[in-house]
């Protein structure tokens, strides 16, 4: 019987996280469609609540977007009444971003849906399991603070 192709690359935990990543970022993304939202637009928004009001240059930092694909999203959730873009107090020169009360229900379910989509992810693993799954992908990471 011949041996599964592959076979060396689809025991290598990298292979195996990044299968799960793509699942994992699939049941978000179609979680958060279901919201009439894309990921990096949840992103933002989320970025947006968390440093409001914030200049668009930081808020670009923040996230790691390039300033052009952050003021195309910007320009997405502006038009749909989810952010402001008004000048900066602390700097009239820029913009400072904040949510909108209508923004602010969107987050909270997109929120709501991206924790279903990764209870469903993780679904296969007891509690438990979860738990000490959670801390060692915090540790593989990097993002252990």
């Amino acid at each position: 019987m011949a041996e599964p192709p592959l076979l060396a690359i689809r025991s290598l935990p990298s292979w195996l996280l990044g299968r799960a990543a793509a699942r994992g970022r699939a049941l978000v993304a179609d979680a958060l469609a279901a919201e009439g939202m894309k990921m990096w637009h949840h992103v933002v928004l989320s970025a947006v609540r968390d440093l409001a009001p914030v200049a668009q240059a930081d808020l670009g930092r923040s996230v790691g977007l390039d300033p052009k694909d952050l003021v195309g999203i910007l320009n997405d959730l502006q038009a749909a009444g989810h952010v402001v873009r008004e000048p900066d107090p602390k700097d009239r020169r820029k913009n400072a971003v904040s949510l909108t009360p209508d923004g602010a229900r969107l987050l909270t379910r997109c929120e709501q849906a991206a924790r279903e989509a990764n209870d469903a992810l993780l679904a296969p693993l007891p509690a438990a399991d979860r738990d000490r799954f959670m801390d060692l992908l915090i540790r593989i990471s990097g993002t252990e603070s």
